[in-house]
C-alpha cells in the first residue's frame, strides 16, 4: 500500500509489491502479450474492440443512472455524461477520462463514477472529448475547457453547488492540469477546490521513466507513449509549451491535489515530478505511491486498487468539506 511517506525507498522495491499485485500484472503481461497494436488495426477498430471489453481492462457496465447533456464548445457541441448522488450534491467533480487522447469514452468509467458519487456525494460530470488522431490537439484540451467554463457558470443552476473538483486518469489527468491552467490564464478562475490526478502524463517531451520503461506490456510500453503522443500532438507544436505539458508551467494558483502513481507506471516520474513542482508553487499537494501498482492498476480488483480508490474519495471529501 502507499506509505505515509511516499519518499520511503522500501516502497519501491521488489519486495513491497504483494503476491497479490504480483498475479495482477502477470495477468495483464499474458492477456495483453497477443493483442493487436491500435495503430496497425486501425484505432477505430480498437476502440470499438475495447468498448466490448476486448482487451486488459474490464468492461465497465454503463449505469441506468447516467443522464447526457450538450454544451456548447468552441464551434461545436461537447456532450457531457452526469452520474449524481442520491439528495443534492455537496458539489461537482469534472471527470476527465484516459486512453492516451486516442481511446476510451465517457461512458467507460459509470462504477466508478457512481463510486465517486455515492462516496464523495459529488455529481460526476465527464466530458466526450473529441479524440486524436481525427482530432489532435488543441481539439481535446479545448473541448475539457468549454466544460469548465460552462461548469463555472451553471454549476450553481444546474446542480445546486459551485463547489468544483476536477480530475481524471493517465491522459485525464494530463488534460485536467491542462484545464486548470486554462481556466487560471485565460479566464481568471482559480476555483476549483481539488485537484485528483491519477497517473496522469504531464511531460509530452517524455519523463526519464517514460522513456526507460522499455517493451513489457503491463498496460503502458515506451512504444506506447510515443505512438499516443504522436497522435495527439501536431508535429508543430514544442513538446515543452506549457499548454501541452503542464510540467513546463508556471503552476501558481493552483487548487490542493492528490497525485496517484504505482511503482511499475512508465509515468512514475510525471507525478515525481509534479508533485514536487506543485508543491515549489506554493500549493498543498499530496503523493500516494503504490508499490507494483501498474498503468491503470485501478481498474483492478484488489487490495491495491481499493486502497489507491480510497484515498482517492477521501481526498475528494476533505477538500470540499474546506
Amino acid at each position: 500500500m502507499s506509505g505515509s511517506n511516499p519518499f520511503d525507498p522500501k516502497l519501491f522495491t521488489a519486495d513491497a509489491i504483494s503476491a497479490e499485485t504480483k498475479g495482477i500484472n502477470d495477468f495483464i503481461v499474458g492477456a495483453m502479450k497477443d493483442m493487436p497494436e491500435w495503430w496497425d488495426v486501425g484505432v477505430q477498430t480498437f476502440r470499438e474492440q475495447r468498448a466490448r471489453g476486448e482487451g486488459a481492462f474490464p468492461l465497465a457496465p454503463k449505469s441506468p443512472r447516467a443522464r447526457e447533456i450538450e454544451i456548447d464548445g468552441k464551434g461545436n457541441k461537447v456532450k457531457l455524461r452526469i452520474i449524481a448522488p442520491e439528495g443534492s450534491p455537496k458539489g461537482v467533480y469534472l471527470h476527465i477520462h484516459g486512453g492516451g487522447w486516442t481511446l476510451g469514452g465517457a461512458d467507460q468509467q459509470d462504477p466508478m463514477l457512481e463510486r465517486i458519487a455515492d462516496n464523495t456525494g459529488l455529481a460526476c460530470v465527464s466530458v466526450e472529448y473529441r479524440l486524436a488522431p481525427e482530432n489532435p490537439y488543441p481539439a481535446g484540451p479545448d473541448d475539457c475547457e468549454a466544460a469548465a467554463i460552462w461548469l463555472a457558470k451553471n454549476a450553481k443552476s444546474e446542480f445546486g453547488t459551485d463547489v468544483l473538483t476536477i480530475g481524471g486518469e493517465s491522459a485525464g489527468g494530463h488534460l485536467s492540469a491542462v484545464t486548470l491552467l486554462r481556466m487560471r490564464d485565460r479566464h481568471g478562475y482559480t476555483g476549483f477546490k481539488g485537484a485528483n490526478l491519477v497517473f496522469g502524463a504531464f511531460d509530452m517531451s517524455m519523463t526519464p521513466s517514460q522513456k526507460a520503461f522499455g517493451d513489457e506490456r503491463l498496460i503502458l510500453r515506451t512504444i506506447d507513449i510515443e505512438k499516443f503522443g504522436d497522435a495527439f500532438m501536431p508535429p508543430h507544436v514544442d513538446r515543452r509549451d506549457p499548454d501541452v505539458s503542464p510540467l513546463y508551467a508556471r503552476l501558481h494558483d493552483m487548487p490542493p491535489a492528490l497525485f496517484t502513481i504505482g511503482t511499475r507506471d512508465a509515468l512514475i516520474d510525471d507525478s515525481l515530478f509534479m508533485h514536487a513542482r506543485w508543491i515549489a508553487a506554493g500549493n498543498e499537494a499530496e503523493l500516494a505511491v503504490f508499490p507494483g501498482g501498474a498503468h491503470g492498476f485501478i481498474a483492478f480488483p484488489g487490495e491495491l486498487a481499493a486502497a489507491a480508490n480510497k484515498r482517492c474519495d477521501d481526498f475528494l471529501k476533505r477538500v470540499v468539506a474546506g
